[in-house]
């Protein structure tokens, strides 16, 4: 299993399309800051066959210090961002 970075990502999409990676690197950029956006506006982004982003808020909750478990933590709530795949997606997932 191989991480894939932001630059892989262009020099790979740059090759495939013929398009010169710095016209892939802005537009790229211009996606993620948009949907980073959206998501902080609390807006829920959904690509057909691809999945959904959404801000779900997560309980506060009791934690436990792995080197003195007798003292508990409390981890305060707060917003995290949630994927869901979809269709396409988990069909392929499910393939490999």
């Amino acid at each position: 299993m191989a991480t894939i970075t932001k630059k892989k990502l262009i020099q790979v999409i740059s090759q495939e399309k013929g398009v010169h990676p710095n016209d892939v690197r802005n537009v790229i950029q211009a996606f993620l800051d948009t949907m980073t956006d959206y998501l902080a506006k609390g807006d829920r982004l959904e690509f057909r066959d691809f999945g959904v982003f959404e801000i779900v808020e997560r309980k506060q909750k009791i934690g436990r210090n792995p080197k003195n478990a007798s003292v508990p933590i409390v981890i305060p709530a707060r917003q995290a961002v949630k994927f869901t795949p979809g269709k396409r997606m988990r069909e392929l997932i499910e393939l490999e």
